[in-house]
C-alpha cells in the first residue's frame, strides 16, 4: 500500500507505556499509514491550550488525554463547540477538576483539542486479533450506536479492495452510506481505503492487539472521510 510510513509507526508503537495507546498517541500512529485524522493538536496548560485553539482555529472539540482513560465520554472527558479563547481557557480548567473529581487515581497529561468537523456519516473501523485465526478486521455503524445495534462485518487481513467493499455492502451502515432515502452518496473509496490501510497496519505490527477507530468520518462522495478518534491495545 503506498504512502505508509512504517518506520514512524514502530517509533510510537516502540514509545508506548502501559499497554495501550489513547488517542492522542493513536494519532500519530494512524497518519503513518495514511488515515486522515482531523486537525488537532495537545496542550498541558490551559496557556497552551489557547495558543492551540489560535492555530487550529474555532469552534473546537476538547478532549481529555490520560493513560488510565480509554473511553472519555464515559467520564465526561468531552467538550464540543469552543469557540473563544476564553471558553478554551475556562473549560480547560473546569474539564481538569471534573475528572479528577470522577477519576482521582488517573494520571492527567492534558488535552486534546480538534477542529469540530462537518457533518457526514459516522462509521466505525476497527480489528481484534483473535487466537488460532490472526487480525480480525470489522466495520459498521459508528458513534455511540456500536454497542446497541451491532451492526458490524467482519474479514481476516490481508483483504484487498473488493473484500473491503463487500464488508460494507452487508452492513446496515453500508447501505446508509449509499444514498438510503434521498441522503447523498458517501465516498465509499474513502472507507475502502481506511479498511484496506488497517489491513496493512495489523499485517506489520503484530504486537497491536487491537486497534478501534470510532468514529470515522465519511463525508459526500469524493470528499474522503476522517478518524475523529482511536484507540489501540497492545
Amino acid at each position: 500500500i503506498p504512502g505508509v510510513d512504517r518506520a514512524a509507526a514502530a517509533k510510537i508503537l516502540a514509545a508506548a507505556s502501559g499497554g495501550s495507546l489513547g488517542e492522542a498517541q493513536t494519532r500519530p500512529l494512524l497518519q503513518a499509514y495514511g488515515i486522515p485524522v482531523v486537525p488537532g493538536a495537545f496542550a498541558a496548560t490551559a496557556e497552551e491550550a489557547v495558543a492551540a485553539a489560535n492555530i487550529l482555529g474555532y469552534p473546537l472539540v476538547m478532549k481529555i488525554v490520560s493513560p488510565e482513560i480509554l473511553h472519555k465520554s464515559d467520564v465526561g472527558g468531552i467538550r464540543l463547540n469552543l469557540a473563544s479563547e476564553e471558553a478554551v481557557a475556562a473549560e480547560f480548567a473546569r474539564l481538569m477538576a471534573d475528572i479528577r473529581a470522577a477519576r482521582p487515581q488517573a494520571h492527567l497529561e492534558g488535552v486534546l483539542l480538534e477542529k469540530m468537523a462537518p457533518r457526514g456519516q459516522e462509521v466505525i473501523v476497527g480489528m481484534k486479533r483473535e487466537k488460532g485465526f490472526g487480525p480480525l478486521l470489522m466495520f459498521g455503524l459508528g458513534g455511540i450506536y456500536v454497542e446497541l445495534f451491532k451492526d458490524v462485518s467482519f474479514r481476516l487481513a490481508p483483504i484487498t479492495p473488493a473484500e473491503a467493499r463487500a464488508m460494507i455492502d452487508e452492513t446496515a451502515a453500508g447501505r446508509l452510506l449509499t444514498g438510503f432515502r434521498g441522503q447523498p452518496v458517501a465516498d465509499l473509496d474513502a472507507v475502502v481505503n481506511c479498511l484496506c490501510r488497517l489491513s496493512q497496519l495489523a499485517l506489520d505490527f503484530p504486537q497491536i492487539q487491537e486497534i478501534e477507530v470510532n468514529p470515522l468520518l465519511i463525508f459526500p462522495q469524493g470528499q474522503g472521510a476522517l478518524a475523529l478518534d482511536g484507540r489501540v491495545i497492545l
